[in-house]
C-alpha cells in the first residue's frame, strides 16, 4: 500500500453506465451508443441528481469541506490510481473547480464512452487539449513525428514553441504509412496526425500506422514506447473512433461538432485510464480548465444531438460534394464520401458510425480552377467575398461543425501560421477552400453556391 493511501478506499472500474434505482431493470445494456449520448449515466455516484430530468448546472468555483480530514482526504485521492484502476466508486470529494466538478465529470464519462477510451479529461480549448496530450507524453530530447499538414495553431506549437523546449518535430507524409518506418528514431515518443486532415480532407490509415508503431514498441521498454495521438475533430466519434483502430489518444476541439452550436470553446483528451493522473496534474498545474457552463452545454445540448446533426449534415455534404465535383469552375473536390477517389476505400473502412454505417462527415475541401496558383487563389477570394456579401446560408467564418454552413480560405486564415511557400510544398492549394456543412436545407446551400460561382 502506498504512503498516504486510505485502507477504506474502493478501487473504481473503468468508466461505465451506472444506473439509478429506478432503472435497475434496464441495466443500460443493449442500448445503442447513440442513445447513451442522450442519457449518459442515468445515475452517477458523483452527484445525486436522480430527480432531475436534466443534470443541473453547477456554479461554484470552490466546494465546502466539512472537516480538515475530509479536505486532506480529497487531496490524497486527487490524481491517484491503483494498478491502472480509477479510485473510489463513492462520491468524489470536490475541492476546487480546476481539480474537478460534476458537470465536467459527467461530460468526460460520456466522451470516454463515445470514443471507446478508458478515460477523458476536458480542457479550456482544443489547443489546450492538444498541448496537454502531448505535454504529458514528451520531455526535452524527445521527438514527435507528425503528418506534414495540420491545423495552423498546432503547426505553430510544433515549430515555434517546441524548439524552445528542445523537443524535435519531424514532418512526414503519413498518407503513405510506409514513410513512418523510415522516420522513427530512438527519440520518437509520439506519432501525431489528424484524419481527415485539416484542411485537405486527406485520410490517414489509423490501423496501418498503429501496426507499425506496435511492432516498434515490441522492441522498446515501457518508458520509451511510442504513443499515437489522433485529432478526431473533423470526424467526431460519430464518424470514426481511432482508439478502436489502435490509437492511444484522441483529441477534440469541443468547440466544433461536439459542441455543435458555436457558443462555447472547449477541448478534450481521451486515452487509456493509466494516463488519467498525468492529465489531471497537467490540467491542475497549467490551468487550462474547461468552464463549467461550457461543459454543461456540451453535456446537455452538444453530445445528445451529435448523431442527429451529423446524419443530416453529411447527407447534405454528399450532395454538395457531388455538385462541386461536376462544376466546370472547380478543379478538384476532396470529400471522403465521393466515389472514385483514391482514398474512398479507406474512408469506407475507417469512417463508420456507431451502427457500422459509412459516415464520411460534414467537411468538404475544394479548389478553384485557374491557369496559375495565383489565379486560382484570386478566384477563391472572389468566391468567398461573394458568399460573404450575398449568401444567406453560407457564412464566412473560421471554425467548423456548426449548425450553420461556414466557408473559409485556409491559406490566409486557419493555416496562415504556415508560410505560403510551405503550404504549397505540403499540399495546401492557394485556391483551396474549406466548407463546413450545416443544417440548412441542402437546396438553399446549393442555390447560394450556384449564384456565387456564376459571378466568378
Amino acid at each position: 500500500m502506498k504512503k498516504g493511501q486510505s485502507k477504506n478506499r474502493v478501487v473504481r472500474d473503468t468508466p461505465a453506465i451506472a444506473q439509478s434505482p429506478a432503472s435497475n431493470n434496464h441495466q443500460g445494456n443493449g442500448y445503442s451508443t447513440e442513445t447513451h449520448l442522450i442519457y449518459g449515466k442515468s445515475y452517477t455516484e458523483k452527484w445525486d441528481y436522480s430527480h432531475h430530468l436534466i443534470p443541473p448546472i453547477t456554479a461554484s468555483a470552490t466546494f465546502r469541506l466539512e472537516s480538515a480530514q475530509r479536505g486532506a482526504q480529497g487531496f490524497v485521492e486527487f490524481a491517484h490510481t491503483v494498478e491502472g484502476k480509477e479510485v473510489s466508486k463513492q462520491a468524489p470529494i470536490y475541492i476546487y473547480d480546476r481539480l474537478g466538478e460534476p458537470n465536467k465529470d459527467l461530460l468526460e464519462d460520456n466522451l470516454a464512452m463515445a470514443e471507446s477510451g478508458g478515460t477523458c479529461l476536458t480542457f479550456s480549448s482544443g489547443m489546450g487539449a492538444i498541448s496537454a496530450a502531448l505535454g504529458s507524453l514528451v520531455t526535452p530530447g524527445d521527438q514527435v513525428i507528425s503528418h506534414k499538414i495540420m491545423y495552423g495553431c498546432t503547426y505553430e506549437l510544433f515549430t515555434l514553441w517546441y524548439p524552445r523546449y528542445h523537443i524535435d518535430v519531424k514532418f512526414i507524409d503519413l498518407v503513405n504509412p510506409a514513410n513512418l518506418r523510415k522516420a522513427i528514431t530512438p527519440a520518437t515518443r509520439v506519432v501525431y496526425f489528424e484524419t481527415p486532415v485539416n484542411p485537405t480532407l486527406d485520410l490517414i490509415d489509423v490501423a496501418a500506422v498503429s501496426e507499425i508503431v506496435r511492432e516498434e514498441n515490441k522492441m522498446r521498454k515501457k518508458q520509451n514506447r511510442i504513443n499515437i495521438v489522433v485529432d478526431n475533430t473533423f470526424a467526431t466519434p460519430f464518424c470514426q473512433r481511432p482508439i478502436e483502430y489502435g490509437a492511444d489518444f484522441v483529441v477534440h476541439s469541443l468547440t466544433k461538432n461536439i459542441g455543435g452550436f458555436g457558443t462555447d470553446v472547449g477541448g478534450a483528451v481521451i486515452g487509456p485510464l493509466s494516463s488519467r493522473d498525468r492529465l489531471l496534474l497537467y490540467r491542475k498545474d497549467f490551468g487550462g480548465v474547461l468552464a463549467t457552463k461550457n461543459a454543461w452545454d456540451a453535456l446537455v445540448y452538444g453530445l445528445p444531438t451529435l448523431a442527429t446533426r451529423l446524419r443530416k449534415q453529411q447527407e447534405s455534404a454528399c450532395e454538395i460534394a457531388r455538385y462541386l465535383a461536376g462544376h466546370p469552375k472547380i478543379e478538384k473536390v476532396n470529400y471522403p464520401g465521393l466515389e472514385g477517389g483514391n482514398q474512398h476505400a479507406l474512408a469506407k473502412k475507417q469512417m463508420r458510425d456507431f451502427d457500422g454505417n459509412f459516415a464520411p462527415g460534414s467537411m468538404i475541401y475544394f479548389v478553384m480552377k485557374g491557369d496559375s496558383p495565383e489565379e486560382s487563389r484570386c478566384r477563391a477570394e472572389k468566391l468567398i467575398n461573394h458568399l460573404a456579401k450575398d449568401a444567406y446560408t453560407i457564412t464566412l467564418a473560421v471554425s467548423l461543425g456548426n449548425i450553420r454552413t461556414l466557408v473559409e480560405h485556409p491559406g490566409s486564415m486557419t493555416h496562415a501560421a504556415i508560410p505560403a511557400v510551405e503550404q504549397v510544398k505540403k499540399g495546401i492549394d492557394p485556391g483551396g477552400m474549406r466548407l463546413s456543412i450545416g443544417l440548412e436545407k441542402v437546396g438553399d446551400i446549393l442555390r447560394d453556391l450556384t449564384e456565387a460561382l456564376g459571378k466568378i
